[in-house]
């Protein structure tokens, strides 16, 4: 016997019952805690979590993951399903839920923002993979047709519906989610709805093919604002926070975990249908008291994972607490009667449901509110054509005809809240302080949609989209020259109050931007979907035989096809910043944040049998060198 184990025999009873205690404790705790980083039995594959906020012996061993959801841009205006669960899997197979019931999602919502969806306590770990059950018997599904929407029917690739579905996802090698003991991670999911769907408008209901792209991301590429929902639970005025359950989308019941809020001196809040800035809206919080609905939009910095709000509603302003609400881009405005396109319609007594038109009426008892504006002072004048609105008041349909082409919606009594408004366009000329474009599409809904009568001072001054006119204050125009593409971020002028027709806060050129790749090469995929793939970049055969009917670089309103291009297009990675490159099979998939290393696997994927179905790729497009620099490129493998 060595000198290390002689030692044991000869201990104390107490020093022996000390060691026994010592180790029983620990068993307790990786059980409570549900395992932890491969110190568990490996044999049990599922984890029985038991990391309770209100037990202080197991929560404080445990970690936090907060799941977050977003969505790239895409042809769907609504795309609602039921997510079923979320879970997570270590490289040695332990497996945890991180939702606790399942919620319903309308992805769409997440095209220009982040969803906060759970915050989990899990055991601390490292998780590499996970899966996402989502589940399509009861979902809402509309795609664009022209000037209107058109439900759709989602299909596997065979054009069989989708029921029920389970989704492999997979972290990157170099970018995996640790979790760690009284620390909280991020865990953002991306479904890229444009990536995952091939759509056929041309029956009735029209058919979107799924191939579904789900990419989880632990350090997202794409920064977005952040949106958190839930009951209020407590103010803290000292510390400039408050702290909700999170309950994320128009979910009434459940708790999906704790959430702190910070907020600002800036800190705009409107509470129950009142305005204050700062530590006096946490003021108007605390006395609406625990249990107030709340919606903050904010930023989440990478690394406290801090929550800082620049918006919150409470009580009565949150949409379908009081009263009904209705989401949307004005159309038209006669009078009084406003039309609303591409509605969500959130009800207090319904969950929400997407109709494509609502009737709202308004009238002079209409509050009107309007994001960074910070008094009470509008009137609803304010309300103009193309204006994105969140509408409070009273759905006059009931359940039974809500299939009808057009619903009345009242808010004579109600309240409106006017969001900001982007606009797509190509300059025509510039001024300055001012930019006339070419309108295309205002919250990528196509222009010949809008109406504009009414909005200017006469007949003849109304808004023109062949040439609408954007004042840019001081914003600089520099960069801007004719045929260039644009994006205005702000507000339609008041109604009947153009010239100007819109007030720009933020003016880009798309081109710098974001650009959007995509291309298919058929139900069997094409063995040489490239003429080059090194280390410097990926050479697409823009002349491939194969190529289907996707094949296209989409910058801003600009549509490019890419066959018609006189010479291959060159995909290169970002170098400056974070990217984001996958690889999808039917059953798996593989992310990388190093180009080199999905290189080296597609180079060896591609081995002559395994064909590529599709691929899609988002950054900025260099039109005179033709060439793509992409943060995300992804494609999908078939193998044999």
């Amino acid at each position: 016997m060595n000198a290390s184990n002689s030692c044991l025999p000869q201990a104390s009873a107490l020093t022996k019952f000390m060691i026994w205690m010592t180790m029983l404790l620990t068993l307790a705790i990786l059980s409570a805690c549900g395992g932890g980083a491969g110190t568990a039995d490996n044999n049990l594959p599922v984890v029985n979590l038991e990391c309770d906020p209100n037990d202080s012996s197991t929560f404080s061993e445990c970690g936090t993951v907060l799941v977050a959801l977003t969505d790239a841009d895409g042809d769907f205006v609504d795309y609602s399903v039921d997510v079923l669960s979320l879970t997570l899997e270590t490289a040695n197979g332990r497996i945890v839920e991180t939702l606790p019931q399942k919620t319903r999602i309308n992805f769409t919502d997440y095209i220009d923002l982040t969803e906060l969806v759970a915050i989990a306590s899990i055991p601390p770990a490292t998780y590499v993979s996970g899966t996402i059950s989502i589940d399509y018997s009861d979902s809402e599904v509309f795609v664009e047709d022209g000037d209107a929407s058109k439900a759709a029917v989602v299909t596997d690739l065979d054009g069989n519906a989708l029921t029920q579905t389970e989704l492999k996802i997979r972290l990157s090698n170099r970018d995996q989610l640790t979790v760690v003991r009284g620390r909280s991670a991020l865990l953002q999911l991306d479904f890229d709805l444009e990536a995952s769907h091939t759509v056929d408008i041309v029956p009735t209901p029209a058919t979107a093919a799924s191939e579904q792209f789900i990419v989880a991301e632990v350090s997202p590429v794409d920064e977005k604002d952040i949106r958190v929902r839930g009951p209020l639970a407590n103010v803290n005025q000292d510390e400039m926070s408050y702290t909700v359950a999170v309950r994320p989308f128009h979910d009434r019941v459940g708790d999906f975990g704790r959430m702190k809020v910070f907020v600002t001196d800036d800190t705009e809040f409107e509470v129950n249908e009142g305005i204050f800035l700062g530590v006096e809206g946490l003021r108007a919080l605390s006395a609406a008291g625990p249990g107030t609905p709340t919606i903050a939009a904010g930023r989440l910095t990478t690394g406290d994972r801090k929550f800082t709000a620049n918006i919150v509603l409470a009580g009565s302003s949150v949409p379908g607490i009081d009263r009904d609400a209705v989401r949307g881009n004005v159309i038209a405005r006669d009078g009084n009667f406003l039309t609303v396109r591409g509605a969500t319609i959130i009800s207090t007594d319904r969950r929400a449901h997407f109709h494509d038109d609502v009737l709202v009426e308004v009238g002079p008892n209409t509050k009107v509110f309007k994001d960074g504006h910070r008094v009470d002072d509008l009137s609803i004048d304010a309300i103009s054509i193309g204006q994105r609105v969140t509408i409070r008041g009273n759905n006059m349909q009931s359940a039974s005809d809500a299939l009808s082409p057009q619903i009345l919606f009242d808010a004579t009594e109600g309240a409106v809240r006017m969001h900001v408004t982007h606009l797509l366009g190509m300059v025509n000329t510039v001024m300055p302080g001012q930019a006339d474009i070419t309108l295309h599409g205002i919250d990528r809904r196509r222009v010949q949609i809008f109406d504009f009568t009414g909005t200017g001072v006469s007949a003849d001054m109304d808004a023109d989209p062949d040439n609408y006119e954007l004042a840019t204050g001081v914003l600089p125009l520099a960069s801007f020259a004719a045929g260039k593409p644009i994006v205005a971020r702000g507000f339609p002028a008041a109604f009947g109050m153009a010239a100007p027709d819109f007030f720009g806060r933020t003016v880009i050129d798309y081109s710098d931007v974001r650009s959007a790749l995509g291309v298919a090469w058929g139900s069997t995929g094409t063995v040489a979907p490239f003429t080059r793939m090194d280390i410097d970049g990926l050479a697409l055969d823009n002349m491939n035989q194969d190529i289907d009917q996707r094949h296209y670089i989409r910058q801003g309103p600009i549509l490019i096809d890419l066959t018609e291009l006189d010479s291959n297009t060159s995909i290169v990675p970002r170098m400056n910043d974070r990217s984001l490159y996958y690889i999808k099979s039917a059953d798996s998939l593989r992310q990388y944040s190093d180009f080199g290393d999905f290189v080296t696997d597609l180079t060896l994927s591609l081995d002559g049998a395994t064909t590529a179905r599709s691929m899609h790729a988002r950054g900025h497009y260099d039109s005179e060198t033709n060439t793509l620099t992409a943060y995300k490129i992804g494609v999908y493998l078939l193998e044999p």
